[in-house]
Parts: structure tokens; sequence; C-alpha cells
């Protein structure tokens, strides 16, 4: 049993290392459907669950302190590619298009929640609100999520597996649909996107030591300085905490600093991923299998707010004469993030990769404050 709260880490970082390199190196099949982060939580809950770590303070400890220190510099790197003046080209109907895909996720899961809220452990409406976050923004957003809203580990484990199977499915529906697009444009009577403004992204230089040092003082810095901040700042109620604003001041200056040089440079989406990997093991190692009983319960509440998604997204196509591309990339944007979207973007139309990737970044952004968002209406209901 590991009560030493270095040998945990070392353990935990150790695993994730292994994890990434045999997802990056090896040509297994089933990597295509299975994200490293989900191995890594189902690995080092595993070993909670046989009881490799121990309670004591100096584990705890070490995992609160590393968790509080990277989330707010892991935010930050992750929106410095969030180009503000590059996603305002989209368009108005493109942008829209996002921003009912997001809502219709939250607006599903609501419904769902309403329908099993008396089955439902007393704390559920928090890891369905940091469900929601993933589903409207990435993994990095479920995580802030959960450290703002303290939702259980274990209910976490249990949104987790539901985010990956769910997931799975729902990028092969996004890919078939490829081959119905004409017969839907058709019906929506669509007219075609044109792509002028959309040009890719500039392309950075390569990762040194110069970018790497940079990157790690300047987010540790700001994560050090945020979290200063957002401590002297007032709480309202049970979400708008010190973490909250901690999350906010990061994400604005992530905003900010995407618009200027020192947003390109080299190495900090690889870098956001370290410190992703990281927070998600300590996360991870506080869960037990030993519960998983109502690990189908919730699989259903994501399968209803999937069907709510589809439903509006397709009355939305409809009402507005929208093509089957856009709808497909903004959806699989949201549920999948960066990893997902430009590959299905590309199975439509190259020239809509990069509107993929600029998807995935407003997610990014947005998707903590659409889950804090539902945390909140699903906990006066």
């Amino acid at each position: 049993m590991i009560t030493d709260g270095f040998l945990y880490l070392g353990v935990l970082v150790g695993l994730a290392a292994a994890i990434v390199y045999v997802t990056q190196r090896k040509q297994y099949r089933f990597l295509k459907y299975v994200p490293g982060f989900v191995l890594l939580y189902l690995g080092a809950a595993l070993l909670n669950t046989v009881g490799l770590f121990g309670e004591s303070d100096s584990v705890e400890a070490t995992g609160d302190a590393v968790k509080d220190a990277l989330l707010p510099a892991m935010i930050l790197l992750l929106l410095f590619k969030c180009d503000i003046r590059k996603i305002i080209k989209l368009g108005p109907k493109l942008l829209l298009t996002f921003v009912v895909s997001a809502l219709s996720i939250a607006v599903g899961f609501v419904i769902a929640f309403l329908i099993f809220q008396a089955t439902l452990d007393p704390d559920a409406y928090k890891a369905l609100g940091a469900l929601t976050a993933s589903w409207t923004g990435g993994s990095a957003n479920l995580v802030a999520v959960q450290s703002i809203v303290d939702a259980p580990e274990s209910l976490v484990g249990y949104v987790l597996i539901v985010d990956t199977v769910l997931y799975s499915v729902w990028l092969l529906v996004m890919f078939s649909s490829v081959g119905v697009a004409d017969r839907f444009n058709r019906w929506t009577k669509a007219k075609a996107i044109t792509f002028d403004g959309h040009a890719a992204d500039e392309q950075e230089r390569s990762i040194d030591l110069t970018s790497l040092m940079t990157l790690i003082g300047f987010s540790l810095l700001v994560s050090a300085v945020a979290t200063w901040v957002g401590g002297l700042l007032p709480e309202l109620g049970d979400v708008v905490t010190g973490t909250t604003w901690t999350i906010l001041i990061v994400s604005v200056l992530g905003l900010v600093i995407a618009s200027s040089r020192f947003g390109r440079t080299a190495g900090s989406a690889e870098l956001a991923m370290v410190m992703l990997y990281v927070i998600i093991g300590i996360i991870a190692s506080g869960s037990d299998f030993s519960s998983l009983a109502e690990a189908p319960l919730y699989l259903l509440i994501g399968v209803i707010a999937l069907l709510v998604h589809a439903v509006v997204m397709v009355g939305y196509a409809k009402l507005t004469k929208s093509e089957l591309s856009s709808l497909a990339v903004a959806s699989t944007a949201n549920l999948g993030g960066m990893a997902s979207a430009p590959v299905v973007a590309s199975a439509f139309h190259r020239q809509m990769v990069p509107v993929g990737v600029l998807f995935a970044l407003i997610g990014a952004f947005s998707g903590t404050f659409i889950g804090l968002a539902t945390v909140n209406v699903l906990g006066v209901i």
C-alpha cells in the first residue's frame, strides 16, 4: 500500500507515460475508439480498487496540490490557439450552428435528469454537469467542472464510461452521415457553404528548450497568480467559488494571448495534454470500481441526451436550411473536441477542417461555463 505522496505521484505519472507510449506507438484497433485518458482513468481506478493507494495525509495533500496547480495552467495553454479573430470569420450562421449544438446537449441532459432524478445519487447533478462540460468542450472542461463543484470521483467514473462508449458510437454515426449528406441537404434545401476566410492555421515552429521553459514557467506563474487573485474575490453561491474565478481569469487571459504572437509558441497543446493526463490520473486514483451498479443508468441518461441533441439539430437544419456537414462538424466538435472534429470535417470536405478546429477551440473555452450552468439548473430542479 502506497502512503507516500511522492511515490503515489510517481506511480500515476509512470502509468500515464506508459499509456501514452502504447496509444501513440502501437496500432491496436481498439485504441481508435478508446482515448488514452480513459485507459489512464480505468488503470488508476483499478489500482485504487485493489488497495494500492492508501489513505494518508501525504497522498491527499500531494494530489490536491498538484491538481490545483496544473488545472489553471492547462486551461491557459489549451486556449493559446483559440484566436477570436479567426472564429469571427466563420460567419454568424456557422457560429449559430455551434451554439445550437452545444445548447441542445445541455437541454438533453436536463430532460434526462428530470426523467431519472428520483433514482439518482443526490450528487448526480454535479457529475452530469461535468459530462455536459465534456460534451460541449472536452475532457479538460470535465476536469474543471469536477474540481469546481467537487463532484464525487465515483460518479465521475460513471460519466467517463458514458463519455467513452457514446462518443465512439456517435463518431461512427457522424462518419456514416457522409453517405446521406446529399439527400439530407436536398430535404433541408441547404445552400452550399463558401470557405472564404476559413484558412488553415499558421504553421508553428518546432518545439525546443526555449519554448518549453517559456510555456512551463509562464503557465505555472499565471496559475499561481490567478489562484491567489481568485481566492480574494467574493464567492457567489455554490458554483462561483475561488476556483471558478481562477478558471475565468486564465480563460480570458488565454483568449487574449491567442490573438498575439505568443499564442503561436510551439508546444502549448502538447504540454497541456501532459498536464491533463496527470490531473485525470489524480482524479481517477480516488475512484473505486466496487460500486459500478449505477453505470448503466448513466449510460441511458447519455443516450437520451444525444437523442434530444439529434432531434434539435435536425429541426434547426430544416428551419435554417443548413448543410449536414456543418451540423456534423459542430456536433463532433462538441462531443469529441480537437481529436475528432477535424477528422469528421475532412470526411465531408477538406476545407471544412479549419472550421472543425475552430469549433473545437470555441468549445475548449465555453464548455466549462456551459457545464457550470447545467449544474446550476439541475441543482434547483
